[in-house]
């Protein structure tokens, strides 16, 4: 019987200079190559997942992006949940008005204004290398989530005005990521099991931060990285090795799935 493994990627998969173990690449290929499932689960929308060291050098099934909003199976999109026009508008107006800096974030391009993010190395190396699928927020379409910043005298404010429409995981780097209601890693998962016939029983989760805690404690066997913050150590129901100590490997021969 298959099992189906979710894995995600920033501090997961990869480090902050996009490294992947060449221990991860060669256990990701032997759980496929045992007749598993490997799924991609990621808080980047489908634009921000397009390396060859993912696509290629590893390979996997499917692709659950955006925390949940937009999945891909074998290269076809199979499910979507898009933010409304008009929502996005009151979105917009609030971060504005509190003059919080945001990146819209869709399956084909993001959003931002970059003199917002002017000292943030991280939104200025996506613009690089995006081009243009990095765009102005106002030409802004089909957006799938946002991220923005926020502080100590915002978070209360964005809990009460954007809480009811949205999903919100704040991080301790202090920016939060926002998906419509309902929607997340784990609510993906269940969307992809259903429609393949997994059982819960054989799932399992990888990951290390905050917007992994719900897959990891909605799957049957959620594993959080040794580097992983201590929310998701605690939400795990076991903890592997770091990233660079060829935890992904380690993990799945521990469950014996390689």
């Amino acid at each position: 019987m298959k099992h189906a493994v979710f894995f995600d990627i920033d501090g997961t998969l990869w480090d902050e200079k996009m490294q992947i173990p060449k221990s991860t690449i060669a256990a990701i290929r032997s759980l496929r190559e045992n007749g598993n499932y490997a799924f991609l689960c990621s808080g980047r929308t489908r634009v921000n997942i397009c390396t060859r060291e993912l696509m290629e050098d590893i390979g996997f099934d499917g692709i659950i992006a955006g925390c949940g909003t937009f999945i891909e199976y074998h290269g076809e999109v199979v499910f979507e949940k898009t933010i409304p026009k008009e929502a996005a508008e009151r979105l917009l107006s609030f971060l504005s008005q509190h003059k919080i800096p945001v990146v819209l974030e869709g399956h084909g391009c993001l959003y931002a204004d970059l003199e917002d993010f002017k000292d943030d190395p991280y939104i200025l190396n996506l613009k690089r290398q995006l081009g243009d699928l990095f765009l102005p927020l106002r030409q802004y379409e089909c957006i799938n989530k946002f991220t923005a910043s926020w502080t100590k005298g915002t978070k209360d404010e964005m809990i009460s005005n954007l809480g009811a429409e949205y999903e919100l995981l704040f991080h301790e780097k202090q920016y939060v990521e926002g998906m419509p209601k309902g929607i997340s890693k784990a609510t993906g998962i269940q969307w992809i099991c259903d429609y393949l016939g997994i059982a819960h029983a054989n799932t399992y989760a990888f990951g290390d931060s905050v917007n992994d805690l719900e897959m990891l404690t909605y799957v049957q066997t959620g594993i959080a990285m040794g580097n992983a913050s201590d929310c998701a150590k605690q939400a795990a129901d076991y903890v592997t090795a770091g990233l660079h100590e060829d935890g992904i490997y380690l993990g799945l021969r521990h469950f014996s799935l390689i």
